[in-house]
């Protein structure tokens, strides 16, 4: 069911590897189906988490965020391989990308340097009803303001049983 078309040649899919970024990898992978287009899967390692490990207690010392960074690098890259080798990736040209950084900004960076046609992302990730996300917005409503090109948000999908009461 491929339809080869000029609309989308590269979808960027942004992961944090929470259930809402996984069905916006599945959504892109559907639409790179119809498009033809390819996937480019990117994770941001968010630099903040270390400076928060730091304040809170658990790096011993600032020497030790050196080696949690490659733990953190070394869990991106497991993760990203399990989302490509799953049957959501099948027959779907995936190209992975894993940077550190803020991830609004590096998101942004890569749609507005990489030729991306559309960002495909979750509407809400990992740490829901931080105090972040209150005072300063959603990585997703970020990345709507400053990508330079559309973006798709991706809800969680609604269970069939939640479908059923809400009738």
């Amino acid at each position: 069911m491929r339809q080869e078309t000029d609309l989308f040649k590269t979808i960027l899919v942004p992961v944090d590897f929470s259930p809402c970024s996984e069905e916006a990898f599945r959504v892109a992978c559907q639409m790179a189906r119809l498009c033809g287009a390819a996937v480019l899967v990117l994770h941001v390692i968010d630099t903040s988490t270390l400076a928060a490990f730091h304040r809170l207690g658990l790096l011993a010392v600032p020497s030790d965020a050196a080696p949690q960074r490659r733990r953190l690098r070394h869990h991106a890259r497991l993760n990203v391989r399990q989302l490509l080798e799953s049957k959501v990736a099948a027959d779907v040209k995936i190209e992975r990308q894993i940077v550190e950084g803020v991830p609004f900004a590096e998101i942004a960076k890569v749609a507005r340097t990489g030729n991306v046609d559309l960002v495909v992302i979750g509407s809400y990730g990992g740490r829901v009803g931080n105090v972040d996300k209150i005072f300063f917005g959603s990585t997703a409503e970020k990345v709507v303001r400053t990508a330079g090109c559309p973006v798709l948000t991706v809800p969680l999908p609604v269970s069939a049983s939640q479908r059923r009461s809400s009738r």
